[in-house]
């Protein structure tokens, strides 16, 4: 199962260098990835297939994860993957369902992932 951990990084020259060393070093994959900074600390966002792996290697790092979610990881058809539109059929297919997400970002072999308050009924309303 795809796991979105959220990694806090001082906002600060090869950070998430270090991050991704560290995962790297533990033989963990970065399935995606979305960073950001405000008010001097990185908001990492990291998709990883193995978390308890992931978190070990962070915390031995001395890097701070804040937060762990399941996420709804969504294959895109080639077609979608280049089409206009494609997030807002996706998102509101979601909303629809009366789900909320709180993050969303495009991971590899053309994937979107999603962290929702109810992953059950969001891939559920996908599959709509």
């Amino acid at each position: 199962m795809a796991t979105d951990l959220t990694v806090l990084l001082d906002d600060r020259a090869g950070q998430l260098a270090h991050m991704g060393e560290a995962l790297g070093d533990a033989g963990v994959t970065i399935e995606g990835i979305s960073a950001t900074t405000s008010d001097g600390v990185g908001i990492v966002h990291v998709l990883v297939e193995n978390a308890m792996v992931a978190q070990n290697a962070l915390i031995l790092a001395d890097i701070k994860v804040e937060g762990e979610a399941d996420a709804v990881v969504i294959d895109l058809t080639a077609e979608e993957a280049g089409k206009p539109g494609t997030l807002g059929r996706l998102a509101g297919k979601v909303s629809r369902a009366g789900i909320n997400i709180s993050v969303a970002y495009l991971v590899t072999r053309d994937r979107v992932a999603l962290v929702t308050n109810d992953n059950e009924r969001a891939r559920e309303a996908l599959q709509a």
